[in-house]
């Protein structure tokens, strides 16, 4: 299994900021070595059973460590279909990628988890360098937690009373642990506010105002003004402390490198006015945090542009997709396609189905369908045909039109050779709507030997 760190955080003086960059982070503070009975490494001792699609039956009872000690090959080692597969080699290549690119350009980075919600990549993370995990909801900040993330960004507004009195405890009870939560209006800071007052919370919870990308985006205060009235309702609690500015590029109206920088100097001159109204007086440094997967060279731009603050600044990218990237919407948007000096993504994800029918000369149906492709964005594209005999060819002639629930329908071009029993490999488009089908994945070198295993918790 990939055991690495046990994701413990480093303290706060080693924190990457503006003086001190993203590549100092992966210290020996931040990740100490796993032990036998660190979270992550309890899941090498689950046992592999009818709950894990695609696995092989013959693998009944044993533990995943065991069955990733096997190293059995994809085609011939027992494996059902349909199978999603992680490519080792991508993956690895995206982790350094990010880890390079961040560390270049002065950033910390907190991607974010709600991609994979896999520890052990959110552990391979940390071991790369990470600031933290970003969190979307409470319910991940709990997984999150469970597995010893120490320093964590929830990139969303929370009012739930109940989650927020489980958090006051969490603060209270371990003085190591860093979260920060978006604020948009004064009245979700009363809110939190009363839940917290309620819970007795010791700590104050660091919030970050949200900035809106514009009219008709999601989240985010709307205007300057929007974002100091929520500021005042902050300073007037006593268990919130307003520690930075935020906000997500990516729901830019009708984005364009122009709009989202224009929206992103919008955000670090809301940092510079804060500051200069002494609204961070109480912050040990000021949060300054951006960044999706489509425009985070943008954000590398603008944020080098922010002036000097009166305390250290943590300039926070989030971006999250990449580490497994896609064959659809992340491979077209990717920042590097824009700036390729910079460094490259690879698709690490192939779902692989097999021909179960084959009713008319233009018409296949594969065994894979909406319960285990990504569909939401873009349809699955074929990629490649292995036939039972063990030769592959390119899918050439072949086109996903269409999924059903367990059925991806096939377009069969003339003169394209597929047969029933044939496997086809697919990319797929969304990481996040990729991880969500598969409790237990198989990473896979290129030859198709099984290395590990990864589990997700949606």
């Amino acid at each position: 299994m990939l055991m690495g760190g046990s994701m413990a955080a480093d303290s706060a003086a080693d924190r990457p900021t503006a003086d001190r960059p993203a590549e100092t982070a992966a210290d020996p503070a931040a990740a100490t070595p796993a032990t036998p009975d660190s979270p992550v490494a309890r899941l090498a001792r689950e046992r592999v059973d009818h709950r894990f699609k695609g696995l092989p039956p013959s693998a009944e009872g044993r533990t995943v460590g065991e069955l990733a000690a096997e190293r059995r090959s994809l085609f011939t080692g027992g494996f059902t279909t349909p199978v999603l597969v992680l490519s080792a080699e991508a993956l690895e290549h995206n982790l350094a990628a990010l880890e390079r690119y961040a560390a270049a350009h002065g950033l910390a980075f907190a991607p974010h988890g709600k991609t994979s919600l896999a520890p052990q990549l959110f552990e391979r993370q940390l071991d790369r360098g990470a600031w933290g995990i970003t969190a979307a909801v409470p319910t991940q900040v709990r997984l999150y937690r469970a597995f010893g993330i120490q320093r964590i960004f929830l990139a969303n507004e929370v009012v739930d009373a109940a989650a927020l009195h489980w958090l006051a405890g969490e603060l209270d009870a371990d003085p190591d642990f860093r979260f920060l939560a978006y604020v948009d209006s004064p009245r979700g800071v009363e809110l939190m506010d009363a839940a917290l007052r309620e819970a007795g919370a010791r700590r104050p919870v660091d919030v970050v105002v949200e900035l809106g990308a514009g009219p008709g985006a999601r989240t985010g205060a709307r205007t300057e003004a929007d974002c100091a009235a929520v500021a005042d309702a902050v300073a007037a609690t006593g268990t919130l402390r307003l520690v930075g500015v935020a906000g997500y590029e990516g729901e830019v109206p009708e984005p364009d490198g122009e709009r989202v920088r224009a929206w992103l100097r919008r955000l670090i001159a809301l940092a510079v006015a804060f500051d200069r109204e002494g609204r961070f007086a109480e912050a040990d440094e000021i949060v300054v945090s951006a960044g999706g997967s489509a425009w985070f060279d943008a954000v590398a731009d603008v944020f080098e542009e922010l002036p000097e603050l009166s305390g250290p600044v943590l300039k926070l990218l989030r971006s999250g997709a990449y580490v497994s990237h896609d064959d659809g919407r992340y491979r077209e948007v990717t920042p590097f396609n824009r700036v390729p000096e910079e460094g490259t993504l690879r698709p690490a994800f192939r779902l692989w189905a097999q021909v179960v029918s084959r009713p008319e000369p233009g018409q296949a149906f594969l065994n894979a369908g909406k319960r285990d492709a990504a569909y939401d964005l873009d349809l699955p594209e074929a990629q490649v045909i292995r036939s039972l005999d063990g030769t592959e060819r390119p899918a050439t002639g072949l086109t996903v039109t269409g999924l059903s629930d367990q059925h991806a329908w096939l377009a069969v071009a003339e003169g394209t050779r597929l047969e029933v029993g044939d496997w086809v490999g697919l990319g797929l488009s969304h990481p996040c709507t990729s991880f969500d089908k598969w409790q237990l994945i198989p990473v896979a070198e290129a030859d198709g030997t099984v290395t590990d295993y990864i589990r997700t918790f949606f």
